[in-house]
């Protein structure tokens, strides 16, 4: 069976994801995702949400495969199973904070000796 042939028949959903609390301005402009990946969760999201949760109950064999690699039966193989593990890696993974300080507090009595003027040879 065909990718777009099973889309068209699994993860059917009557209107588009958006994850505003993530993705204000939108998961194209995010630059995590593929425009193919982002076509994928705009479209299925809402359903893949719904099975990944288990408020939808799996209809087709596609959705229930679907389910099995959401609950960590099977590895992802198809596109919209790995972009869906891959909005959910991004989601829930915190994001990591990157400081250009130190965490160790500076201590004042061992400074570095510094150099007198007349210390300095111009020459």
């Amino acid at each position: 069976m065909s990718t777009q042939k099973s889309l068209n028949e699994s993860f059917l959903s009557n209107r588009r994801f958006y994850d505003d609390k993530n993705y204000p301005r939108g998961m194209s402009r995010s630059g995590d995702y593929s425009i193919s990946e982002v076509q994928i969760l705009e479209t299925h999201g809402i359903a893949l949400r719904d099975i990944a949760n288990g408020t939808r109950a799996p209809i087709t064999d596609d959705e229930q495969r679907f389910k099995g690699v959401c609950d960590g039966l099977y590895g992802a193989e198809s596109k919209i199973e790995k972009a869906w593990l891959k909005y959910q890696n991004k989601v829930l993974t915190p994001k990591q904070f990157h400081t250009l300080f130190g965490t160790r507090k500076v201590d004042d009595d061992n400074e570095a000796p510094t150099a007198d003027i007349e210390d300095l040879e111009v020459g």
